[in-house]
């Protein structure tokens, strides 16, 4: 036998604890009973139980106890194999790691809140399979497609300005090397999901999301930033803040949301463009245009499922309060009719 909640095992503690204090009370109402009578006469006096059937009513009570911790512990025995199928997506989500990502238009940054957008998307996973990509002028997987969220959430936690290789943006790179990671054999569920603010990109990135619709792939481009745009921090090998990007004039660059181009992307793969908001609004668009997509049988796993056997306690349990309240209209008629039928 095995217990589903074992944590309640440790209230069994209260048992012995019920048992001393019942026993003080019996012995307690026993010392009150005798400053005014005998014992035999109080009981006859008083209608009262006979220490006997105190006794009995500590078992029945002490009883109740037990096996109503018990049930509630969620006994189980006997087992059956289970095989849990699941149904989802395959879902490639595409980082930006480009410097441009260090602007603080949206705090703390574009890359920290494009970060907290893809965790809260992983949390919000049931069932599909996801991917991770980063980018800035290369692009390359970071995480395969897989079932295990926590794992990529962990992958994700290590991206930084960077992990992208060479400087730049590539757009195109991106969704190709994501439209790599899906099965060739399959026409539809699959996603990409491009996070990104679109700037100072490189290549065809329209083309690669045309191609990746001939695939059978939409694509959900997240824009993180504001059109207004905001200077990209440079810092030194500590870390340290020291000035602003500067274009060949000397002039500080802005670095702004291209939505334009995001839209296009999206609209070229039968997808949509959301801005990354406060609250993260966004996400409940993306999950409810998500969850009107048909959904493939993913892999199924075979689980061991116990037999609940919990009311083979809470019954009884039940049962003996119910005898415990009616014990003492019991004794009373017990000891009515004796007085009428004795001499």
């Amino acid at each position: 036998m095995r217990f589903g909640a074992a944590d309640w095992l440790w209230t069994l503690w209260l048992v012995p604890l019920l048992a001393v204090f019942l026993i003080w009370v019996g012995r307690r109402r026993r010392r009150l009973a005798a400053r005014f009578a005998e014992t035999s006469a109080w009981e006859r006096l008083t209608g009262g139980e006979a220490p006997r059937g105190r006794w009995g009513r500590g078992v029945l009570l002490t009883g109740a106890l037990v096996l109503l911790i018990l049930g509630i512990a969620g006994p189980q025995w006997g087992a059956r194999a289970v095989m849990l199928k699941r149904r989802g997506l395959d879902i490639v989500v595409a980082l930006d790691v480009s410097r441009s990502m260090l602007a603080g238009d949206v705090k703390p940054n574009r890359l920290e809140r494009a970060k907290r957008e893809i965790a809260a998307i992983l949390d919000r996973l049931a069932g599909d399979r996801v991917g991770l990509v980063v980018f800035a002028g290369s692009a390359f997987v970071q995480c395969p497609l897989t079932l295990d969220a926590s794992a990529a959430r962990l992958l994700l936690d290590a991206v930084d300005i960077g992990s992208g290789g060479r400087p730049g943006t590539v757009l195109d790179a991106a969704i190709t090397t994501a439209t790599e990671m899906f099965s060739k054999e399959e026409h539809q569920f699959k996603i990409l999901i491009l996070v990104t603010d679109g700037e100072g990109h490189e290549g065809d990135p329209l083309a690669a999301a045309q191609e990746a619709a001939k695939q059978g792939i939409r694509i959900y481009t997240v824009g993180v930033g504001t059109p207004g745009g905001e200077p990209i921090p440079v810092a030194d090998e500590q870390g340290q803040m020291t000035g602003f990007k500067k274009d060949e004039n000397g002039q500080v660059i802005l670095s702004k949301l291209d939505e334009v181009t995001l839209q296009k992307i999206a609209l070229a793969a039968e997808g949509r463009y959301f801005r990354a908001a406060p609250g993260q609004m966004e996400l409940d668009e993306l999950f409810k245009e998500l969850s009107t997509l048909e959904k493939k049988e993913m892999e199924g796993r075979l689980f061991t499922e116990f037999e609940q056997r919990f009311q083979y306690f809470l019954v009884p349990a039940f049962a003996l309060l119910v005898l415990e309240t009616a014990f003492p209209f019991m004794r009373r008629r017990s000891g009515r009719n004796t007085t009428l039928t004795g001499p």
